[in-house]
């Protein structure tokens, strides 16, 4: 189904300098000609398909999503992922309401699927025969997927031994040539771009690409869906590269600006929610930018490093619109250390039942820190409201990080005797 017109109710602009472009030519260039900043897709005035067929996950916010043929949808599918209450975490942390958003289950166990459902789809609809990324593992996992869905070629660039073979294992299964670079993620990303922006036959499908915002913004739509079609106070979340906090904001903004139509209503209630980024300490240039007080500029890591590989960025391309959503929520940004995030990761595990990726965990280790220190403005601030953290990836994602702190006298082995084991147990 072809959405007439759909396209002059969307615009393509720099985050920056706010020249705009043909929404259509991106991946031609990647970044404003006119200041090298960041674009992003604009909802400039409502459209509405009144299509009646029922769609499945994040695809029912079509509307809101620029594709303009229904045909090209490459899903598998994701989105409307689990949102639990957490009372025995709740308890603990002494919060009033607290909820996880386990991104961990859409179909390759991460919130990246969200971004590249929308992102792939996109390429499908401009002709892309080929696609590319750099990654730290997630974003490799949900590009060859989709991409092998969809018939066509997947490239992907990790930075050599900091990836979970976790991850790296899904690009295998999914069929997408894997090159592993010498240097960092920082490294990887800036050889794809340089690929990508040479080739224009290769579509770049990282963060910057605003596709992929378009598809993690409908994050923020669910969310306000499940609490009855009311806005969260606050939203904490892990960061790395910036993309997914920035998203959720924007999907924050556009639910309060001009609403969805469906079972939210015609708006959202209730203010918009403070965004909270978490950050590893041994990579945390944003955290440490907010500290500072910055707003346009920070200080990237030459050499991060943490276990929780999803979040080990040294210098975050969405930087920019990460300290925006921040400071415009009225937000904050902070980091925790490796030891917190893993000590997180069991928590909630142990609690609730789910079992999230370790950089999922930092806004856990982050809560805990603040329950830990007890009065704090903020602290006291957050314990009667709604509290809402989005957990980005699957804990079956990286089972070592959990492994490395098992030893074999942990694992007890006994005779197949069940008076044996009886007398254990007593």
């Amino acid at each position: 189904m072809k959405f007439a017109g759909k396209e002059e109710h969307f615009e393509l602009r720099c985050f920056g300098c706010k020249q705009t472009y043909n929404i259509d030519d991106y991946g031609k260039f990647y970044q404003c000609a006119k200041c090298g900043n960041l674009l992003e897709i604009l909802i400039i005035s409502k459209y509405s398909s009144k299509a009646k067929q029922l769609r499945q996950g994040l695809w029912k916010y079509i509307d809101h999503i620029p594709l303009w043929d229904d045909k090209n949808i490459i899903s598998i599918p994701e989105g409307w992922t689990s949102f639990v209450e957490c009372r025995n975490a709740a308890k603990i942390l002494g919060l009033k309401s607290f909820f996880v958003k386990f991104e961990g289950l859409n179909p390759t166990g991460s919130f990246k699927d969200r971004g590249m459902t929308v992102g792939v789809s996109k390429a499908i609809e401009q002709g892309y025969k080929s696609t590319m990324c750099a990654s730290t593992g997630n974003t490799s996992a949900s590009l060859a997927a989709y991409s092998s869905r969809a018939g066509i070629k997947c490239i992907v660039l990790v930075p050599k031994g900091k990836i979970a073979m976790g991850k790296i294992a899904q690009a295998i299964a999914y069929g997408a040539e894997i090159y592993q670079v010498e240097g960092n993620f920082d490294d990887s990303l800036r050889v794809a771009r340089e690929i990508c922006e040479k080739d224009s036959k290769i579509l770049l499908l990282n963060s910057l690409n605003p596709f992929r915002i378009e598809g993690q913004k409908t994050v923020a739509f669910e969310i306000a869906e499940q609490l009855g079609g009311r806005m969260p106070d606050y939203v904490v979340l892990p960061v790395g590269n910036g993309g997914n906090i920035s998203a959720a904001w924007k999907g924050f903004k556009e639910l309060s600006e001009s609403g969805i139509e469906g079972s939210i209503g015609a708006h959202s209630s209730g203010n918009l929610p403070k965004m909270m980024a978490v950050q590893a300490e041994g990579a945390a240039p944003i955290a440490r930018a907010f500290k500072a007080g910055k707003r346009d500029s920070i200080d990237p890591v030459l050499d991060p490093h943490t276990g929780a590989s999803a979040i080990n960025i040294g210098s975050p391309v969405s930087w920019m619109k990460t300290l925006a959503a921040i400071y415009e929520s009225g937000g904050i940004a902070d980091y925790v250390s490796d030891e917190e995030i893993f000590a997180a990761q069991k928590f909630l595990a142990s609690k609730e039942g789910l079992f999230v990726e370790p950089a999922s965990a930092a806004p856990i280790a982050y809560l805990l820190k603040l329950a830990r220190a007890g009065k704090s403005d903020e602290y006291e601030a957050m314990k009667n409201s709604t509290v809402v953290s989005i957990c980005t990836g699957n804990g079956l994602k990286d089972p070592n990080a959990v492994l490395k702190g098992v030893s074999p006298d942990q694992l007890q082995t006994i005779s197949a005797d069940a008076k044996y084991l009886q007398k254990i147990l007593a």
